[in-house]
């Protein structure tokens, strides 16, 4: 019999079911902490009906993804997060007995196991990388999102979004624009303003064009 390794647990040792399930129920409370988040950071009502909205017709794997984006462009929504305590809930939902959830919770391989996925899955930051004396981003898989052609860029943190993709602020050839992180550098803005800032409503952007202030609405 072969022996149980972290790299073969899932195969030899988890039934594909339960781990369906906890997905569910890690997804449904993860989506809680950042209704959570939201409402601590003093958002709107309707900005969390907003966030719910678009998560509510997705598939479980759409939500993932689009938490993890969110927590990409909001990383202080998970500071402090216990993901233990998260997948206890999640465990709890799924157990149908309190001595099967004792027993999953003190499986420590297990624990181990679910608490490296729930990480692998929400915590996928970009990052800005150099090449060339020029500035692009990349995904957490290496992804090129945006090609290394500006001379500046950054990433826009806001918490008040409905999961949209936010433009990048990004200076080319001594110019100001947005463009968005799909992998096309779709220009949202055209690169002519002196200087762009991030607004906390819509138009989330604020464009100084020949020393007056633009508002931004995105395409």
């Amino acid at each position: 019999m072969s022996k149980i390794t972290q790299e073969n647990f899932e195969s030899m040792y988890i039934d594909p079911i339960e781990i369906r399930q906890i997905d569910k129920f890690v997804c449904q409370e993860m989506g809680r902490q950042m209704h959570r988040y939201i409402k601590g950071m003093s958002g709107t009502k309707r900005i969390m009906e907003k966030f719910e909205e678009a998560l509510s017709s997705l598939t479980v794997e759409q939500k993932e993804e689009a938490i993890a984006r969110y927590i990409d462009l909001n990383r202080k929504s998970i500071s402090g997060l216990d993901f233990k305590l998260v997948l206890a809930r999640a465990i709890a939902n799924y157990c149908d007995t309190f001595e099967y959830m004792l027993e999953m919770v003190n499986n420590r391989q297990k624990m181990e196991f679910y608490l490296k996925r729930i990480k692998g899955k929400y915590i996928q930051y970009h990052e800005v990388f150099e090449q060339d004396g020029k500035f692009g981003i990349k995904d957490f898989k290496g992804n090129i999102l945006v090609s290394p052609q500006y001379d500046f860029l950054r990433t826009c943190y806001t918490y008040v979004d409905d999961l949209i993709m936010m433009p990048i602020i990004a200076q080319k050839n001594g110019k100001m624009g947005l463009i968005l992180p799909d992998r096309k550098d779709t220009v949202v803005a055209d690169f002519i303003y002196d200087d762009i800032q991030l607004r906390d409503e819509p138009p989330y952007f604020e464009a100084i064009l020949k020393g007056k202030k633009v508002p931004l609405h995105q395409k």
